[in-house]
């Protein structure tokens, strides 16, 4: 079969990667030190690995079915599959080890619709849902960790600490919203039992504290612009892998 979608013509890299052909280009160079295109003993891909990358991407973006894409690339649906199985992981975020001594996070929960009810509960939208803690930097706006997926009926107090976002940033400054009281983590002042209002002082901090946080809502809306994010049917480590992967194209994006 004759491929539609190809890296080779760059009109087709933006469209499914959010990527320049320029930022494009130093991805597969840094997938290729990494030892991603090295020839193993068996049967060789049936597509380059600047195709494949893009067939990843383009099913994160698009989230059609593989019965869908596969034709889009010149290759068979079990092919598709393997693909992005293969390179998935190869893909994700790595999250950063250490923190500038100044440096601010911001830390806010989401729910990923997915259809592995294994890795999923119903949640607060009444879909089968994971919750996942997403970290970024409050200057940078880029994403510098990412927990492992919960039942999206955990609240995001208990997620903080159980899916090791917690553990990811140490004793950086985090911020957050109010529904990580005891936590530790910054949050907005709230009145005390039969207060009626609180002091101007406080009000101020809330509302300087509610703009910088809205950075990271800024953030979940750009990342669920890739529609795997919003009914995902991956199974096991699908869904994370393609979460992880996704952050890692924001970061991208935002760098270039």
């Amino acid at each position: 079969m004759a491929s539609v979608i190809t890296a080779s013509e760059p009109s087709w890299i933006a469209p499914f990667t959010g990527l320049s052909p320029r930022c494009f280009g130093k991805l597969l160079t840094t997938l290729r030190r990494d030892g991603v295109d090295v020839v193993h003993r068996g049967r060789p891909w049936s597509l380059p690995l600047e195709d494949r990358v893009l067939l990843v991407t383009a099913y994160w973006r698009t989230n059609l079915t593989l019965r869908q894409l596969a034709p889009l690339f010149g290759v068979s649906k079990s092919t598709a599959g393997r693909v992005i199985t293969h390179l998935g992981p190869l893909l994700a975020l790595r999250p950063c080890k250490r923190f500038a001594k100044d440096t601010v996070l911001i830390v806010d929960g989401t729910l990923v619709p997915t259809r592995d009810h294994q890795v999923a509960e119903q949640s607060k939208n009444y879909r089968y849902s994971t919750n996942y803690q997403v970290v970024i930097d409050a200057d940078t706006r880029l994403v510098v960790a990412v927990g492992r997926p919960l039942p999206g009926n955990r609240n995001d107090c208990t997620a903080w600490e159980m899916s090791g976002a917690k553990g990811a940033v140490g004793r950086t400054t985090v911020i957050a919203d109010g529904g990580y009281r005891g936590t530790g983590l910054l949050i907005p002042h709230r009145r005390a039992p039969g207060q009626t209002e609180l002091p101007a002082w406080k009000e101020e901090h809330n509302a300087s504290h509610r703009k910088v946080r809205a950075r990271v809502e800024h953030t979940f809306a750009r990342m669920k612009t890739w529609k795997i994010l919003r009914d995902c049917r991956l199974k096991g480590d699908g869904v994370h892998h393609a979460m992880l992967g996704i952050a890692r194209m924001h970061n991208l994006v935002l760098a270039q």
